[in-house]
């Protein structure tokens, strides 16, 4: 199956995703960026090729079997049993990592106590991986390191205390390992990965009321698929470090202004909010970047603005939105830079604000900041598209539509679910029209 790639290496998230001939997504695929990026690159790649063979599967599933509440019901037993079979895998890296460091002159004095240690840590990481992956179950997070990190250190602390070693002794394990397993390239093989999850699957096939069978017939077709990769375009942040040849980088601006045109063609303003920088652009009727404004030189209002408040409240980065939606009042907040972003945080929490009005305050600072942005490039003009990771921010969302419709009046505000995909997605585009003009630049030779 002839695929086309976009890649989008941003500052904090690297994204994948694979179009197939009808220019429908196949897959997507999202991990943290490294500063090894080619091994983000491919993890990504990787994601997404997983689930383009998991979109084939629900494709499979539901000739067979109809009825769209059982293919869901099928697919998500799978994808849960692919995840649990994944992260084992990863673990058991982690856990071989881990035990080579003890060999190190730091830790070869308590070598036996510390072996001690990580027995029981990983062996108590292994018994609650299950229970990670069961219908319901509710997750830190997707990423192997935060999952991994969040176990790590919760029965390190007991392992610790049990073997006699230094608590501080065992995070220095994790700390150097965690690392070199995330910069390991990716195994290429996902076979033996999919065939446990399907294993698992069919275990499960009479729980969930369906023909054991008929689902290993129609997922074994899927996942045999081959895809083809036709064209590869990169994007981003870090798209200097893609080993593409220039013919194969585009922009980040054109892909995220060609990107929402594509999931919403009456498209004229974009405002994409990264990790590292904030973008106001103006599209024509055919996602052609008209103008565009950037913030300059630092990551203020950005993404990782926000990551650095979450980390001074020890919270997830996640968690903000929804704490600063409960908010009677925004408190001003006088700069969005993250140099003193958490001394007027701390401040302000010494003086007994509320958390939630500070968080308010913060989220209304990006999103002015992001309007002047905006203003410079042109201005709003309808349809409006939000996209980047912040789009899928609650409070930030709801600054927005209160001040575009302050200052703009009635817009349409279009928000993807996927919009953190937007630029890869339009790095995908420019793959197949990379395609498209070359086999009628052949035709046109030929004749």
């Amino acid at each position: 199956m002839k695929c086309f790639i976009g890649i989008d290496l941003g500052s904090t998230t690297t994204k994948a995703l694979m179009l197939d001939e009808n220019l429908e997504v196949l897959g997507r695929g999202i991990t943290n960026s490294r500063s090894n990026y080619s091994t983000a690159t491919r993890i990504a790649q990787q994601e997404a090729y997983v689930d383009a063979h998991l979109t084939l599967c629900r494709r499979g599933l539901h000739d067979v079997l109809g009825q769209a509440e059982k293919v869901e019901a099928v697919l998500g037993r799978l994808v849960l049993a692919f995840r649990l079979a994944q992260f084992l895998e990863q673990l058991g890296d982690l856990e071989q990592t881990c035990r080579a460091q003890l060999e190190d002159d730091r830790i070869r004095p308590q070598k036996d106590a510390v072996g001690e240690a990580l027995d029981m840590v990983f062996g108590l990481m292994s018994d609650e991986a299950p229970g990670l992956y069961v219908p319901g179950a509710k997750r830190k997070s997707d990423f192997f390191r935060d999952i991994a990190g969040s176990s790590y250190h919760r029965f390190a602390e007991t392992a610790a205390g049990e073997a006699g070693v230094p608590y501080e002794l065992l995070l220095h394990v994790y700390d150097k390992s965690i690392i070199e397993v995330e910069n390991r390239p990716p195994k290429g093989d996902l076979s033996g990965i999919f065939l446990k999850a399907l294993e698992a699957l069919t275990a499960s096939a009479e729980e969930i009321e369906v023909d054991a069978a008929t689902v290993k017939t129609a997922v074994t077709s899927a996942l045999d698929a081959k895809f083809e990769e036709a064209y590869v375009i990169g994007t981003g942040y870090g798209r200097v470090t893609l080993p593409f040849s220039k013919e194969h980088i585009r922009s980040e601006i054109l892909c995220h202004g060609l990107g929402a045109h594509v999931m919403y063609p009456d498209t004229r303003t974009v405002l994409d909010i990264g990790g590292q920088d904030t973008k106001g652009i103006q599209v024509d009727p055919a996602g052609i970047v008209e103008n565009f404004q950037m913030n300059d030189r630092c990551a203020a209002g950005c993404g990782r603005y926000l990551g650095y408040i979450a980390d001074e409240m020890n919270v997830g980065v996640h968690e903000l939105g929804p704490m600063a939606i409960k908010a009677k009042r925004a408190l001003r907040i006088n700069s969005t830079c993250t140099v003193f972003a958490g001394a007027e945080l701390r401040d302000r929490l010494a003086l007994g604000e509320k958390r939630e009005e500070i968080l308010a305050g913060l989220h209304r600072a990006i999103i002015l900041r992001a309007m002047s942005i905006i203003s410079r490039s042109g201005g709003i003009t309808d349809q409006f598209t939000f996209t980047g990771g912040v789009a899928k921010n609650e409070a930030a969302v709801r600054e927005l539509k209160n001040l575009v419709a302050e200052n703009y009046g009635e817009v349409t505000i279009n928000i993807d679910p996927e919009s953190i995909y937007t630029g890869a997605l339009g790095a995908a585009t420019f793959a197949q029209r990379a395609v498209e003009d070359g086999a009628v630049m052949a035709k046109e030779g030929a004749a």
